[in-house]
């Protein structure tokens, strides 16, 4: 048995031991700063996830003041930014409600769009078309549409005179069926995109009705 030798060659292990830990280090401050830096690769927020769609420009403005019982222009142009192939059409439209007011709903073209989305898909169902324009469309991911839409809106008043509870412009997404009118005019019945089923973020803006 040889003698065990306090000065001699290193064995193996000595050599090996503090290159595998020098090799280590830099995997170590890699898995580090990835680590450190993974919060700032956050899911995109909903704005960036959903097709939505934007006024570009629109001749009604935040709480305009319209004439009860009066028409008057409306001329929007609507950017669709697509998050997903879309096939249907846009519409462009006011609506007038006997039962919501603004008071009640959040339509803005810079409100919270989540939450816009669903006062729009609340409006749609609670209130009538009083001036549309639409045009088809067909969209995919990544790509920005800009479409102008121009028509009459109109500030409606029942038997009694008294004017709408709720006048609003809403710019939306939804499948469409064309019909043929007794006059034989051509006639397009509308079904809104319900939003989060869609995953679509319409937008809109109140307006108030004046004597």
């Amino acid at each position: 048995m040889r003698p065990f030798r306090k000065h001699g060659r290193r064995s193996s292990a000595g050599r090996t031991g503090p290159r595998w830990r020098d090799a280590l280090l830099p995997s170590m401050v890699l898995v580090a700063v990835l680590l450190s830096s993974c919060d700032v690769f956050e899911e995109p927020q909903i704005e960036d996830r959903w097709t939505r769609l934007d006024f570009d420009a629109a001749s009604v403005t935040p709480g305009q003041v319209v004439p009860a019982g009066g028409t008057f222009p409306v001329s929007v142009r609507a950017a669709i930014t697509y998050r997903s192939i879309v096939t249907g059409f846009v519409i462009a439209e006011v609506r007038a409600s006997g039962t919501v007011t603004a008071d009640q709903v959040t339509l803005h073209p810079d409100a919270p769009r989540e939450l816009m989305a669903a006062n729009i898909d609340s409006l749609l169902a609670n209130s009538v078309s009083v001036g549309r324009a639409t045009r088809a469309i067909t969209g995919w991911d990544h790509l920005i549409q800009h479409i102008d839409l121009s028509f009459t809106g109109a500030a409606p008043v029942d038997t009694s005179g008294a004017a709408p509870a709720g006048l609003f412009l809403v710019c939306y997404l939804g499948s469409g069926e064309e019909i043929e009118l007794q006059n034989g005019q051509d006639s397009l019945i509308v079904t809104p995109f319900p939003s989060a089923q869609y995953e679509i973020l319409p937008v809109g803006i109140e307006m108030s009705v004046g004597p």
